[in-house]
């Protein structure tokens, strides 16, 4: 008996946790598979639908310089191939080849859909410079950073027995042109005294992307900064004034508008001699283009050849950015962006004649073009510095500009203007950098809010008159700016453009410059003004006045009708900050 209570124990004893833990596991383990398959339907189903497109077509509409455009065009075409889709639509994009003085003309004013097609989401520039100068005019229409999909060096386009002479005796660099230009037998430096003058067509810098690249390195040649960049305090250098004010008495006349008009020109004169013009800076694609006839016009005459500077030299960068708008536009933008700086996409800007990181090859019938031409690159100058180069030479190719400036000093302009500075202290620090910027022409202060003079809103707190006789006037003119109480616009822009009409200089460009952050709030009412304006039946375009609005204050709808009427511009900041690079925008059009 004891035996089988013993046995009994024995099996009594045998323990149960071992398979209840084996149970746990094995459910375990099912409940992962299960979970497997289940997120793998989920995500095989959501790819499903993602293909199909659950909110059907999306269109991407983008503006690509036309020396770009064929290889952003063929990339498009690889994009929808792939129905690739952004927020739960096939994001399809289609291209369309835009000038970009015509793209920032649109954007910055009104958008002819008509004359221009859609309005585009994203823009791919020759250069920053344009994105820059969008920002400048309005500063909400750029949605994103810039960023660089290929790039081109700027070189001299020159006739073909020019090549021989200009390398053979170490080139040129782009600091050396105010010099070279402006000797009465610069070609003797290379050996070809009988070629007689070097000349340099540069067509008007501010629509002109190769020209203005050109400028700026001219400028940084011959200040402390060789390599870049070129600052706002070095346009007030004396080296750099005086080196802008020799290229611009030195430039030839008659120069063509564009600079492919103007490579056309020299490329029908195939020679130095009798030519209209020695040399013409060009970005190097666009020499490749217009030696084949790429460009849309007929190849005319020889084709020309590239020189590359010793030194330094500038290069287009060719930035896209999408443009504000939709969140799910300026994402399928910067997707696009993304996948344009692919390599087999970068491969297409080789193709094109442009630099990337693709590794295929350059184009072989390139004639004129040897595809190594490229040397050290200019640093660029920053957004607010390459307005106020535009500016800078605007006025001293025009022997400078008659300004007569009109500042809002109402008690809206101590507020916040940016980086902890009031609006007025912006906008004193803008005016003191243009005056010293100004070589030569005329410049006056007003201010304008309620009661500053009497029973007047406005007050003249230096005359228009000559910068160079006159800076320490206008510094102390600007120092004495101080905000009032209320805003009558109307009233003092009237009183202005009268004083501005009796000391009108004839020959020079004037124009009245009006910066305010807030609306008209007594006086003359905007009716009045624009009567009064159309009874004085000033031609168009003869006085314009332009305006810098800040914040979100001022009745736009009418500032922009006197703009356009007078054949102004209507720059729009959000802040004060960018007051400095608006006024240098402004500044360098012609209006």
């Amino acid at each position: 008996m004891g035996r089988h209570r013993a046995l009994d124990n024995v099996r009594r004893g045998v323990a149960k946790w071992p398979l209840a833990v084996l149970g746990v596991v094995v459910l375990l383990a099912l409940a992962w598979l299960g979970w497997t398959w289940i997120e793998r339907e989920l995500e095989e189903r959501a790819a499903a639908q993602s293909k199909s497109c659950p909110e059907g077509d999306s269109v991407l509409r983008i503006a690509v310089t036309p020396s770009a455009a064929g290889a952003v065009d063929e990339a498009a075409k690889r994009w929808n191939t792939q129905k690739t889709v952004v927020n739960d639509h096939c994001v399809r994009v289609e291209v369309s080849a835009r000038e970009p003085s015509q793209v920032f003309t649109g954007l910055s004013g009104e958008w002819n859909d008509q004359a221009m097609g859609g309005k585009p989401h994203a823009w791919l520039p020759e250069s920053t410079y344009w994105v820059n100068r969008l920002s400048a005019a309005n500063s909400v229409l750029v949605g994103s950073a810039p960023e660089s999909v290929a790039t081109s060096p700027v070189v001299l386009a020159v006739p073909y027995e020019a090549v021989k002479p200009l390398e053979a005796h170490d080139s040129f660099t782009f600091g050396d042109l105010a010099a070279l230009t402006t000797a009465p037998d610069g070609w003797a430096r290379y050996g070809k005294p009988e070629w007689g003058k070097f000349t340099i067509a540069m067509p008007d810098p501010t629509s002109n992307t190769a020209s203005v690249l050109a400028l700026q390195c001219a400028i940084a040649g011959v200040s402390p900064q060789r390599a870049g960049p070129v600052t706002v305090d070095t346009l007030t250098l004396p080296a750099v004034q005086q080196n802008l004010a020799q290229l611009a008495a030195a430039r030839p006349s008659n120069v063509p508008v564009t600079t492919i008009d103007t490579l056309i020109e020299l490329g029908r004169a195939g020679k130095v001699l009798g030519a209209p013009f020695s040399a013409v800076p060009v970005t190097e694609v666009d020499l490749y283009r217009r030696n084949l006839g790429l460009d849309g016009k007929p190849p005319v005459g020889k084709p020309l050849y590239e020189v590359a500077a010793r030194g330094p030299s500038p290069a287009a960068d060719f930035p896209f950015v999408a443009l504000s708008g939709d969140h799910a536009q300026v994402r399928a933008a910067l997707k696009f962006s993304d996948f344009l700086r692919e390599t087999p996409q970068q491969q297409l800007f080789n193709r094109a004649g442009l630099r990337a990181a693709g590794g295929a090859g350059y184009p072989h019938d390139a004639p004129g073009i040897r595809w190594d031409s490229a040397t050290t690159s200019l640093v660029p100058a920053d957004a607010t510095t390459t307005q106020q180069i535009s500016a800078t030479w605007a006025n001293a190719a025009d022997g400078g500009q008659v300004i007569t400036v009109l500042v809002d000093v109402s008690r809206s302009m101590l507020a916040d203007g940016g980086d902890g500075r009031s609006r007025v202290d912006w906008v004193k620090q803008a005016l003191h950098g243009m005056t010293d910027r100004m070589a030569s022409g005329s410049l006056g202060i007003w201010e304008f809010s309620r009661r500053l003079d009497a029973d007047r809103p406005y007050k003249q707190l230096v005359p228009t008159s000559p910068v160079a006789a006159n800076r320490p006037a206008l510094h102390s003119g600007i120092d004495a700016l101080t905000p009032a109480t209320g805003t009558h616009l109307y009233t003092s822009l009237d009183a202005v453009h009268r004083a501005a009409l009796n000391s009108y200089a004839e020959g020079k460009r004037n124009r009245i410059v009006v910066i305010s952050d807030g609306p008209n709030d007594g006086g003359t009412t905007y009716s009045q003004l624009r009567e009064r304006l159309r009874d004085k039946n000033i031609a168009r375009g003869k006085l314009p006045i332009s305006f810098l609005s800040i914040g979100s204050e001022p009745n736009r709808g009418e500032l922009a009708e006197l703009a356009r009427s007078t054949g102004g511009t209507l720059s729009v900041l959000t802040d004060a900050r960018g007051v400095d690079g608006a006024l240098g925008q402004l500044l360098s059009t012609e209006g």
